[in-house]
């Protein structure tokens, strides 16, 4: 699928500064990247970004910023039958253990699917979220590959250069 149109963050500030960067995924890794590999977790709405942030515990410093968006190439996870296509199902998506494999095993069983994904020429994944309060509404877009340029255009909208300050 292509998906055109805005997108949210919710970054911890020390990543302020770097809103584009992936950097924080790449040091820790993801649901859907592994260590060492930057992904951009962004949101479909401001309220996704906001749960998604802030999973654990009371509502921390976060800074909310916004894109807009021209990405060829996304998987979409809503659909049952493109998902066994690609060895996985919804209830494997959902899985809180990822976390205890990355751990355990080095990589995750979701973050092997996105890599198969990315390998197959994907940009990224839509997915719903799992964060705490989230519905079937609450969607996220996962990035792997992302430039100021077609086929995966993501332009921060920051108009007024505040992050640059």
């Amino acid at each position: 699928m292509r998906f055109a149109g805005p997108l949210y963050r919710a970054l911890n500030p020390v990543y302020a500064s770097e809103p584009l960067s992936g950097r924080g995924a790449e040091l820790y890794g993801g649901s859907f990247n592994r260590k060492g590999v930057p992904a951009l977790y962004l949101s479909l709405s401001v309220m996704t970004a906001l749960r998604e942030a802030n999973q654990a515990g009371s509502l921390q410093p976060t800074t909310l910023v916004s894109y807009d968006a021209e990405i060829e190439k996304i998987f979409d996870t809503r659909h049952d039958a493109a998902l066994v296509r690609e060895g996985t199902d919804a209830l494997a998506l959902a899985d809180p253990s990822w976390r205890d494999q990355m751990r355990s095993g080095g990589q995750a069983r979701t973050q092997a699917f996105a890599s198969r994904l990315a390998a197959a020429g994907y940009h990224g994944l839509l997915v719903r979220s799992f964060a705490p309060g989230a519905s079937t509404m609450d969607l996220n877009l996962v990035l792997w590959t992302w430039s100021a340029a077609a086929p995966h255009r993501l332009t921060l909208i920051d108009d007024e250069n505040r992050l640059s300050r």
